[in-house]
């Protein structure tokens, strides 16, 4: 039932105004410190005044060799840093809205002209799509290091007023790397077997849960990807009974890496158009060659199938198998859908990203009957313009265009 969608809740601890959650996206308004500003301060009261579930920032940095290629991620690396969010929460908590910290590190899907480095991963095995560094693999004294860095960020952000943390161990960032066999690579106690490959995770919920109790920390998890001898479904399933069991608070479901390419956010169409004028590999390129693969774009670049609700069944196969919260996130735009896998018990809540971008009120438009669908078209725009620009919806926006751009400009 469509009631069930909008009743208040409590989800691993966390109070819900209803269960549609804004999931983790990078906004790029941090200063050069990765403090957060006012324009953050602001979508977030967008979100909130807009009836939003609970909110899940973007990423946060727990150390500098972390940090995100994208523009301006938010950090949580020291004290001061943990301080500047406590504004925030405030605000946000007198609109009566959950906000929860995700906290993450890029491991080898950055780059060394942004952290002024070589980028670090589990195996030194090249990104395919950053492609000019290969990474270093990390010692198990850095190892440790990186433990005690995110037991801290997690403390750090308790102590700022947040809800809850989440673990950011999809996408393919350094969580991630850990847990798939395809990056992971170890011979030592890091790597190789699935207990092996979990033990960073196991460590870091150990210690976290001796310094903060029962403060929730969720996680979000690949519950599959696009390489060869990567993350599958089975392997999910096993890695999330050991969260559960670990003492994690609830799991978000998502899927993909950087090298899968447009696989953990679908669209029909290729965004080339957004490629050449925002990502480093591509926007140098000659125009002859950029109009070349603009014409041949889908042929390049097919669409991954399906578009919508993708990680639905991953979802309610993982949810089967545990007692924790699930949530699940990828293409999830319509009220309907939303109500039906609540209703069939195949998630717990649904999270949603690129929607609220385009509509941070969209919660409060399905309340009232406005809509019962969100406007995003999924071009993925605002993906590929994060690499240099802020969280908007810039479809009809480029700062240059390749021939005549003929999108409708869309309201914010």
């Amino acid at each position: 039932m469509i009631g069930e969608v909008f009743e208040p809740t409590v989800l691993a601890g966390i109070p819900l105004r209803n269960r549609i959650i804004r999931s983790a996206t990078h906004e790029g308004m941090a200063d050069e410190r990765g403090y957060p500003t006012e324009a953050l301060k602001q979508t977030y009261l967008r979100l909130a005044k807009g009836n939003v579930g609970a909110i899940i920032t973007g990423y946060a940095g727990v150390q500098p060799n972390g940090k995100s290629p994208l523009y301006r991620m938010l950090m949580i690396d020291n004290d001061e840093a943990a301080a500047s969010y406590e504004g925030i929460v405030q605000a946000v908590h007198a609109n009566n809205t959950s906000i929860v910290l995700q906290i993450a590190h890029c491991g080898r899907q950055t780059r060394s002209k942004i952290i002024g480095e070589r980028p670090v991963a589990p195996s030194a095995i090249r990104d395919k799509f950053y492609n000019e560094d290969l990474p270093k693999e990390l010692t198990s004294e850095e190892i440790e290091a990186l433990i005690v860095n995110f037991v801290n960020a997690i403390e750090r952000a308790r102590r700022a007023g947040f809800d809850g943390v989440q673990l950011h161990a999809a996408h393919g960032y350094l969580l991630s790397q850990f847990l798939s066999p395809y990056m992971n690579r170890r011979q030592d106690k890091w790597g190789g077997t699935t207990e092996n490959r979990f033990r960073i995770l196991h460590e870091i919920y150990t210690r976290a849960r001796e310094r903060v109790g029962d403060f929730p920390i969720l996680i979000k998890i690949n519950a599959y990807d696009g390489r060869r001898q990567g993350m599958r479904l089975e392997e999910a399933v096993r890695i999330a009974r050991r969260l559960e069991h670990v003492g994690c608070s609830g799991i978000e479901i998502s899927c993909g890496t950087s090298e899968d390419g447009f696989y953990t956010v679908r669209g029909a169409k290729a965004p080339l158009k957004a490629v050449f004028n925002y990502t480093f590999r591509y926007k140098s390129y000659p125009a002859f060659f950029q109009n070349l693969m603009l014409r041949f774009a889908n042929f390049i670049i097919p669409p991954v199938a399906p578009l919508k609700n993708y990680n639905v069944d991953a979802a309610q196969e993982i949810k089967s198998q545990l007692s924790i919260p699930v949530i699940v996130v990828g293409g999830i735009t319509s009220l309907d859908d939303i109500a039906g896998i609540i209703e069939n018990n195949k998630a717990d809540a649904v999270s949603m990203s690129r929607p609220f971008i385009i509509e941070p009120n969209i919660v409060k438009k399905f309340q009232e009957g406005v809509q019962r669908t969100s406007k995003c078209i999924a071009c993925n725009y605002c993906l590929v313009a994060s690499e240099e620009r802020p969280l908007r919806c810039y479809y009809g926006k480029l700062d240059r265009s390749l021939g005549n751009l003929d999108e409708k400009t869309a309201n914010i």
